[in-house]
């Protein structure tokens, strides 16, 4: 049994993956079975602040343990991977506070779409980051496509016109998934599905409702945001352990995070600029770096410059947005789930 356990899987040995996925799956039931047994409680900001903090220390705490038992360079780039996709993942919020608005989920109700929302992240993300280190180890050369995909998405989110904010329900994809797929018009409590009479053929049938529909457009959400941070990861390390438990320490905050900034949308009017600059420097780094070898850039500049762009950009909406709404345009946009890719 323990010759198993030490078998290398993915560059790292099985147990490894075996006591993250433990720990995920431990944090996940904690959270859903004792912090929120009930299902009418609303999160509030400071419940929400509280627990970004907790799921950010303990992501902390696990790069302690990776710079202990793998090495202090590996923790470096998990650090920065962790801090990399924490950054992203905030325009990502934007998105999913407007599916929930727009679809009528109650407060109390969307912590319970955020969790399963996270338990099918965890499995995209990993056929996603399953697919990344497959190439790269296959062509090293596959590092210069995401650079030039990083670099192209970060100019088109900082230069483009913003369009104006419609509803999301008059959307191309939502439009689409109406015509295949049976939704109620309204929500049943909490259930994501249920079983009524189809209009059409008059017999039994199962239907979603809002809270499932909400789900599956929060899921394409998060598929489309991994398209950029996936191969911004891969920017700093090819590490496959690294990338994937860094991806999921900031998706396992992710739901946290949301209550906290869902109630200021406004105050973060001039983020996304910040966003599109960290996408451009992980992209100028692979080009320097990787590609032509001129330089070396280490994890740490990595993470500097990330802070860097994240609090001033953070800072300059807090300022702009303190007398009230920020200037027209500012904030337009957020509702198109793909705007970066």
């Amino acid at each position: 049994m323990m010759d198993v356990l030490t078998y290398a899987w993915l560059g790292k040995p099985i147990w490894m993956w075996i006591g993250f996925h433990a720990l995920v799956a431990g944090l996940l039931a904690f959270d859903l079975g004792l912090l929120h047994r009930d299902k009418n409680h609303e999160i509030g900001v400071k419940e929400s602040l509280l627990l970004t903090a907790f799921y950010f220390g303990l992501g902390l705490a696990f790069g302690g343990w990776i710079w202990w038992y793998i090495g202090p360079q590996a923790a470096q780039e998990y650090v920065t991977g962790l801090v990399i996709e924490k950054s992203l993942s905030m325009d990502n919020v934007f998105v999913i506070a407007v599916i929930l608005t727009a679809l009528g989920i109650p407060r109390a109700a969307q912590h319970r779409v955020l969790v399963w929302g996270i338990l099918a992240a965890v499995l995209l993300r990993g056929l996603m980051i399953g697919l990344g280190a497959a190439l790269v180890n296959e062509a090293h050369w596959v590092l210069s496509i995401f650079a030039a995909f990083l670099i192209y998405a970060g100019a088109k989110m900082l230069f483009s016109r913003e369009q104006e904010e419609g509803d999301i329900r008059d959307s191309a994809m939502v439009r689409f998934l109406q015509r295949w797929l049976r939704v109620t018009p309204e929500l049943h409590g909490q259930r994501f599905l249920v079983r009524k009479t189809d209009p059409k053929t008059g017999k039994l049938a199962t239907f979603l409702t809002p809270m499932a529909f909400a789900l599956v457009l929060v899921n394409a959400a998060d598929v489309l945001f991994a398209v950029d941070s996936v191969p911004a990861i891969f920017a700093i390390t090819t590490d496959t352990y690294i990338v994937y438990t860094s991806n999921i320490f900031a998706i396992l905050g992710l739901r946290a995070l949301y209550f906290a900034l869902a109630a200021m949308v406004d105050r973060f009017a001039y983020l996304k600029a910040a966003l599109a600059l960290i996408l451009i420097f992980i992209g100028a780094k692979i080009v320097v770096a990787d590609t032509f070898e001129l330089v070396h850039v280490p994890a740490w500049v990595s993470l500097v410059v990330t802070l860097v762009l994240l609090v001033g950009g953070i800072a300059y909406s807090l300022w702009r947005t303190r007398g009230g709404a920020p200037e027209h345009g500012a904030g337009e946009g957020r509702a198109e789930a793909g705007g970066r890719a």
